[in-house]
């Protein structure tokens, strides 16, 4: 018997070639959100991991937090956490974990850059991706200011010093950031883009404005929880006791979606 004439035109051919190139960009597309999805999940799992590491450190400490003293460049809280982990990479978001040297400043993209503090314990750099909210501290009596953050702006009154704080779960410690620290203040203005003219004193809740995770970045929490939020959010969360998380830059505040610089606007309101 034999077999019926298949007619296969070059229109059919074409047809065939183009929804298998769909299917295949829709395959490559799930496959980048999975990787996006599991790059956020080991994110959040190391901050919970630095979580443990801040609550013994606290506990040893009979419930304070360190007093803010020490080497530049980060070193103030590195040299104090080393003693709990030695493993550089929990440091390390795994959406930023390469510096930018040897890259032109117009051509980093901040929001996936590693901060390198120096290189006293790695000859290849003591590199990470993760930045303290400075407020934490307990200072000494007597001090006024820690690292040139002194009064009027940065009051001694506003350190938390100890975990042990009522809202604790709104109190962010440890968190994406393209540099080593920051002291944030509810009147600090967002960056017109990522690392922008930065300056110690000077709005430094930029440090922490990175798209790490589609429009946010992982957090660690005085209650030892971690989660994503949203980079508008940070104006919102409690970054040190008198912090006013109701301020200009929020939804409560008045802001408004068109007073954000551009690279924002799309981002979630809060």
């Amino acid at each position: 018997m034999a077999k019926p004439k298949v007619n296969f035109s070059r229109r059919d051919l074409l047809l065939t070639i183009l929804c298998t190139l769909f299917a295949l960009a829709n395959l490559a597309a799930v496959g980048s959100t999975s990787r996006r999805r599991a790059k956020e999940a080991v994110c959040l799992s190391n901050l919970r991991q630095w979580g443990a590491i801040f609550e013994m450190l606290a506990n040893d400490n009979n419930g304070w937090f360190f007093n803010g003293e020490g080497s530049g460049s980060g070193y103030w809280w590195i040299d104090k956490l080393r003693a709990y982990n030695k493993d550089d990479k929990l440091r390390l978001c795994p959406e930023a974990t390469k510096t930018p040297e040897g890259v032109p400043l117009s051509e980093v993209n901040w929001s996936h850059a590693a901060w390198r503090a120096g290189r006293k314990y790695n000859s290849n750099g003591d590199i990470g991706s993760y930045g303290l909210n400075s407020w934490i501290c307990n200072p000494r009596p007597g001090i006024t200011g820690l690292w040139g953050r002194n009064p009027p702006n940065y009051k001694i009154e506003y350190y938390f010093r100890s975990p042990y704080y009522i809202a604790a779960d709104r109190a962010p410690v440890f968190l994406a950031s393209w540099w080593v620290d920051g002291w944030s203040l509810d009147t600090d203005i967002p960056p017109p883009r990522v690392f922008y003219d930065d300056r110690p004193c000077s709005n430094e809740i930029g440090r922490f404005c990175v798209d790490r995770h589609e429009g946010g970045l992982g957090c660690l929490f005085m209650d030892w929880s971690a989660r994503k939020v949203g980079i508008k959010e940070l104006w919102t969360l409690k970054w040190h006791r008198s912090f006013n998380t109701a301020g200009p830059w929020t939804k409560a505040g008045g802001v408004r979606p068109t007073n954000w610089p551009f690279w924002m606007k799309e981002f979630k309101d809060f």
